[in-house]
Parts: structure tokens; C-alpha cells; sequence
């Protein structure tokens, strides 16, 4: 499993995970596509958009190996704002490439890309 080195680990001052530490005895964690409702907890929100931001700061528009990112986090933006970069995509993968479908995490995290000179 790849450790993506310098990434931040979690949402700072909360339990909300960014990665893992090891790779599970069964294996990766099925990537799903989880429905986000409007009436979610601030928090949740807040760990969406800080975790979008350091997808951007670390990969930006490149493929990225999923490697030690928390499926559970992914999973959030999985379908939508991250899609499979490769065909076949194994979701129980720790070397599925995935990608940031910029134009949807834009719409979703407007300021994520702030600044960005996508006016």
C-alpha cells in the first residue's frame, strides 16, 4: 500500500481520518458511492471540503493511486467529485487510480478552487 507521505492524516482537531496506517488483513475497503444529504452536520461538511482541499493541494488534476486515503472519507466524494481514472476499476483496490473531476468538486467545493482563475 502506497503512504501518500505529507498528506494530512485527518481534519485537525477531530476524529475525522484522511488515511489509514496499514492496509487491512482483508485487503481495501470497497470504494461506494455514499449520498450526501442536505442535512448532514456541519462537521461532516467541513471534513468534505478540507478533504477536496488536500486532494487538490497534493494531486491536483493528475491520476492519484488511492493508496493509504480512508475509504470511508473517499467514499464521500466518491462517483462524484472523485471518479475511477482507469478501466477496469478495481474499487477493493489500494493501487485503483482514481482522479478529481474538477469541474464537479468546483460546483461542490466553490472554495476549495478559490483563487484559482477559473472565472
Amino acid at each position: 500500500m502506497l503512504k501518500h507521505r505529507g498528506f494530512p492524516s485527518r481534519l485537525t482537531g477531530t476524529d475525522y481520518h484522511f488515511t489509514i496506517r496499514r492496509p487491512g488483513k482483508k485487503g481495501a475497503t470497497r470504494l461506494i458511492a455514499r449520498e450526501r444529504y442536505a442535512d448532514r452536520r456541519p462537521a461532516d461538511r467541513a471534513a468534505d471540503q478540507a478533504f477536496m482541499a488536500a486532494l487538490w493541494d497534493y494531486f491536483g488534476e493528475e491520476p492519484f493511486p488511492r493508496g493509504n486515503l480512508d475509504a470511508g472519507r473517499l467514499s464521500w466524494l466518491f462517483g462524484r467529485e472523485v471518479v475511477p481514472a482507469e478501466d477496469p476499476f478495481d474499487p477493493e483496490s489500494y493501487d485503483a487510480l482514481l482522479r478529481i473531476d474538477v469541474e464537479k468538486a468546483r460546483a461542490s467545493f466553490p472554495d476549495v478552487f478559490e483563487g484559482e482563475g477559473w472565472e
